[in-house]
């Protein structure tokens, strides 16, 4: 009866030596199985069999449109997400070994609850409000919003966004008429804008030089004395005298000769 009571005592411990749990201590990256640690398989791959006393986890690649993004001990990978046309889904990242497949609605849909696996349509945003991407994404009951200050939407849209102004600085250019939340600003040259504002300014230069002209010419006249009144001289009258020239009287003034009566004297 000893020898039996030794052995039996001998089996009860050898049992709790192997109790899972009580003798193994596998890290993060490993698990245990039958007593010992086996490794996971890494991101991308799957477990084809576990590790032996002699052998490690033996693992292999996820097939094509299947993944696994974490460190696993599955036999398996999971399929990828199927965007699916007819749902108003479409791509937004393809899937990979190690990442599943990210769909998205389309353009002017929303998704119709919070696990998106389907998509409705936008309604409109009219013309002075903007299409909010983050606000559809959300579910919320009007993906549309007023455009700010600096920002305009001239089209009734269920996919536009508010967009901003266009800046004429950036371009050289100067603002001829200032934006709404309905239209964009309207630029023009700046050369057109200066010319706007010289012409007036020249045009009040010079009627102003004018009008000091005309001043100085008017005072100028009335300081000038006026011109004295010049009395005739009076002439005085010298007797006159009458010779004959070719026996026709000549009448000629004292004092005078005549060349004519010389001559017809010689």
């Amino acid at each position: 009866q000893g020898s039996w009571g030794a052995a039996s005592m001998s089996g009860s411990c050898f049992l709790q030596c192997w109790e899972p749990g009580d003798a193994v201590s596998c890290s993060d990256k490993q698990y245990e199985h039958k007593g010992r640690c086996c490794n996971r398989c890494q991101p991308g791959q799957r477990l084809v069999s576990e590790c032996n006393g002699t052998e490690h986890s033996v693992c292999a690649p996820c097939e094509s449109g299947r993944y696994q993004q974490s460190w696993t001990k599955e036999r398996h990978c999971a399929p990828h997400d199927i965007c699916e046309d007819n749902t108003g889904l479409i791509v937004k990242t393809q899937g990979n070994a190690t990442h599943n497949t990210v769909c998205q609605c389309r353009p002017g849909m929303h998704c119709s609850d919070n696990s998106c696996q389907t998509c409705v349509e936008n309604q409109p945003c009219p013309r002075g409000f903007g299409f909010v991407a983050a606000k559809a994404m959300a579910q919320m009951s009007s993906p549309c919003e007023p455009c700010t200050e600096g920002t305009f939407s001239n089209v009734s849209s269920k996919t536009e966004p508010c967009h901003p102004w266009t800046s004429c600085e950036e371009k050289g250019l100067v603002v001829k008429a200032k934006g709404t939340n309905t239209s964009d600003v309207i630029c023009e040259s700046g050369g057109r804008s200066s010319l706007s504002v010289l012409i007036p300014i020249s045009a009040a230069v010079v009627t102003c030089l004018l009008g000091v002209c005309i001043y100085c010419l008017v005072h100028a006249k009335a300081g000038k004395p006026s011109p004295e009144i010049q009395q005739p001289q009076e002439v005085e009258d010298f007797p006159v005298q009458q010779t004959l020239l070719g026996g026709q009287p000549v009448a000629q003034e004292d004092g005078k000769e005549s060349r004519m009566a010389e001559q017809e004297q010689l």
